[in-house]
């Protein structure tokens, strides 16, 4: 199917640099994920796959049933930049956690053990047509394991941006379009799956901000939606009950972007940085989730 940031030392902002599919939130974030699309039934103890948990994005997500915990680790160096491109080395890391949902939180109960791990290094190039318009692409080449069967998946994936800055300096609009796609191969009896997607969005100012020390914090709301080239299922384990497909899913969400990344660099890496903070609502065909944001949000 279908989030690296580095600060620029360009006329780009920052925006460009991350987003939900390319996993690079300025801060180790943790998602709460249902377990993610697959033909694999209930025969295969891997049904419900992890193998995509860096495409599908950070979030509190619900459906038949079933809930998983994924931290994101989403690692990214820049490895040139010139006044008309930006090259990356992308090696986003997801660890999953089994039996740990949102209402540990609060206890400040602990996941008791890793139940898989997935990392896919891969090449991602932005080109900056001018200054409105940037194309984005990346390619992905990954491995994941799945600790409780001792089972293995190959990943990939690869997808395609066009991300565009109106020239409107009060509400200063972002329409962002990605066509994206993924796949896995699983050693548990060659099992694999693959999806497709494409998705559009537009992130809006409110035409208002205000200063808290040296930060200028300006509310925006954004509205996205994502459309599957095939159904994606979600296998329910309760054999009485029937599984969940989704064609299309819609997303609704505010953030405060700030004009000075909140956090600390490690090394030279600003991975533990924030340019944003928000929440958003996704729904579609038996899908809800609550969405925690740190970065550009579409």
């Amino acid at each position: 199917m279908m989030k690296p940031q580095t600060d620029l030392n360009i006329k780009k902002p920052n925006i460009f640099l991350d987003h939900s599919v390319f996993n690079k939130a300025a801060l180790l974030s943790v998602a709460f994920l249902i377990p993610f699309p697959t033909k694999v039934y209930a025969d295969s103890p891997d049904a419900s796959h992890y193998a995509f948990a860096n495409y599908m994005g950070t979030g509190l997500y619900r459906t038949s049933g079933q809930n998983a915990s994924v931290l994101n680790v989403p690692f990214s160096f820049l490895l040139d930049e010139a006044d008309d491109h930006n090259l990356y080395l992308r090696m986003p890391l997801s660890l999953g956690f089994f039996n740990y949902s949102f209402d540990d939180l609060p206890s400040g109960e602990l996941p008791e053990s890793v139940g898989t791990m997935t990392l896919s290094p891969g090449i991602e190039y932005h080109w900056f047509v001018n200054e409105q318009a940037t194309l984005e692409s990346y390619v992905d080449l990954g491995y994941g394991h799945n600790f409780t069967n001792s089972s293995s998946v190959g990943i990939f994936s690869t997808g395609t941006s066009l991300v565009y800055e109106f020239e409107q300096d009060t509400y200063s609009p972002i329409w962002v379009n990605r066509l994206y796609y993924a796949a896995y191969r699983s050693s548990l009896n060659d099992s694999s799956d693959s999806f497709a997607v494409f998705q559009s969005g537009v992130d809006v100012g409110l035409g208002i901000d205000w200063q808290w020390g040296n930060q200028t914090i300006e509310p925006r709301v954004f509205v996205s939606g994502r459309w599957f080239f095939d159904t994606l299922t979600f296998i329910n384990p309760n054999p009485n009950e029937e599984d969940i497909s989704t064609n299309q899913t819609y997303e609704v969400g505010a953030t405060l972007k700030f004009s000075k990344p909140l956090g600390w660099e490690v090394f030279g890496w600003d991975g533990m940085m924030v340019d944003r903070l928000g929440l958003s609502y996704q729904n579609g065909g038996g899908l809800e989730a609550w969405r925690l944001i740190f970065s550009f949000p579409i």
